[in-house]
């Protein structure tokens, strides 16, 4: 007998349990705002800002005879694809993302023999004064 009077209590509690949500469910149901109708708002109109002018690109001096395809810091080399002829003691100028400077082509090598001067096509090792990255371009003062 004891059993059957804790399943009661316990179907008693479920119960009342359930009907304290139901009322809870109803007020909140009770309170809701009718929606408002929506009022089309206002285009913003927008100012248009006067056009940025263009910086003038600088015309680079000389033409250009190719482009860094690797650098070797540890002997300060560069090794240089050619779109054009080069030649012992010609003046180059070296312009890159980071890199500007000029300086003579002193010490031309195609396959680690030196060479007085290069073709066109031809890719050649040169010592260069300072670091030049991948794809500066080379220039023939």
């Amino acid at each position: 007998m004891p059993a059957k009077k804790k399943k009661k209590a316990a179907t008693k509690k479920r119960a009342t349990k359930k009907a304290l949500k139901k009322r809870v469910l109803k007020k909140k149901a009770s309170k809701r705002r009718p929606l408002k109708k929506r009022v089309p708002r206002k285009k913003a109109v927008l100012k248009k800002k006067p056009a940025l002018k263009k910086k003038p690109i600088k015309k680079i001096e000389g033409t250009v005879i190719g482009a860094i395809t690797h650098y070797f810091p540890k002997v300060r080399a560069a090794v240089i694809k050619l779109k054009a002829p080069l030649n012992t003691g010609d003046m180059i100028r070296v312009k890159g993302h980071t890199t500007d400077f000029k300086q003579a082509a002193d010490s031309l090598q195609i396959d680690r023999v030196p060479v007085a001067s290069a073709k066109k096509g031809d890719e050649i090792g040169l010592l260069v004064d300072s670091r030049v990255r991948q794809h500066d371009t080379v220039y023939k003062i």
